[in-house]
């Protein structure tokens, strides 16, 4: 499993200008969360914060036990060693092959031999599907593959917390859901804790057990899945739904003139869109950390929009996620 991570009122700051403050949040051990926001609202701040490449001004970060942002240079360096990160494009070497692009962690900080290192280097190149691509260059292959290079780098020194960077940047959709089973489909295998920065609602409704927003220099909301699709808070409800109308202008948040505009326009916000099953891992198993359908919203007395948790295929989720659980229960005896 990975381990949880604790945020407890952190605050950054570059010289007067306030990026966000007073963040809170705690990422379960072996979940996936996602974090939405705005362009500008600084998400990879965050993430650069969260690895200790960058120092909050206030505010704690607690790992197994340990405050990241404020230990010392060495217990920082042991604890980074808890983290696997992809990049937004990659970040992998244009000089070397794929292969090598991938072993470089293990070369710089390991003292496996060749020999351990091509076991633990083509495990990770299949389990992201790049088989025969390892001898290939960076400036050779698609942006897909890229992207899963450097999935397969953020992975071979089994990190307990891998942070993904907008995966999606740059993808078509088509890539951008291939990319989404993989990720579901490694986080059921390795059960490392995820944080993923992304600006893809598809990405967002459908992968996470946990969904964030950043807004206006802070934490709007963070919890279960469920909650933030079924929320009635303005600013939630525009992002998630992609509408114009609501808090979040062109260029940042809308002044109060803009609001009282839309407000006296007498605005429909619409009503909430369905809520669409959770991706399931590939061959219709169960992540560990996966909840049942409906169970946020049934322990808080919420009703899902129609047509909530029912899939292309015209399957029922909350029916047949049970079955599953069943036949999973019944195949491990």
């Amino acid at each position: 499993m990975g381990v949880e991570v604790v945020v407890d009122g952190l605050t950054k700051s570059f010289g007067r200008q306030v990026v966000w403050e007073d963040v809170s949040l705690t990422l379960p051990a072996g979940e996936i969360s996602v974090l939405l926001g705005p362009s500008g609202t600084g998400k990879s701040v965050f993430l650069k914060t969260l690895v200790g490449l960058l120092r909050p001004d206030r505010g704690h970060i607690w790992i197994d036990g340990h405050d990241l942002a404020h230990c010392g240079e060495r217990k920082l360096y042991e604890l980074r060693r808890l983290f696997g990160v992809l990049f937004q494009d990659g970040a992998l070497f244009g000089s070397l092959n794929l292969y090598d692009n991938i072993a470089f962690p293990l070369r710089e900080h390991t003292k496996k031999t060749e020999a351990e290192i091509r076991r633990i280097v083509m495990a990770k190149i299949d389990l992201v599907g790049l088989v025969g691509a390892e001898g290939k260059l960076p400036g050779e292959i698609s942006g897909g593959m890229r992207k899963r290079a450097g999935l397969a780098r953020a992975l071979v020194l089994d990190p307990e917390i891998i942070l993904f960077d907008e995966p999606d940047s740059g993808l078509d959709p088509v890539r951008t859901a291939f990319l989404n089973q993989t990720i579901v489909d490694i986080n059921a295998d390795i059960e490392a804790t995820f944080l993923i920065v992304t600006h893809d609602i598809n990405t967002a409704r459908t992968v996470p057990d946990n969904i964030g927003l950043l807004f206006r220099r802070e934490l709007v909301m963070f919890g279960p899945r469920e909650m933030l699709l079924s929320s009635d808070e303005p600013v939630v409800r525009q992002f998630l739904n992609a509408r114009r109308h609501g808090p979040i202008g062109m260029s940042e948040e809308k002044d109060v003139s803009e609001l009282e505009a839309e407000a006296q326009m007498g605005h429909d916000p619409g009503g909430l869109p369905p809520i669409p099953p959770q991706l399931m891992p590939s061959g219709n198993t169960i992540r560990r950390s996966q909840q049942p359908p409906g169970r946020w919203l049934a322990a808080n007395g919420v009703i899902p929009p129609q047509g909530s948790f029912v899939d292309e295929l015209g399957r029922d989720w909350l029916e047949e996620y049970p079955r599953l659980i069943d036949a999973h229960l019944n195949g491990a005896k």
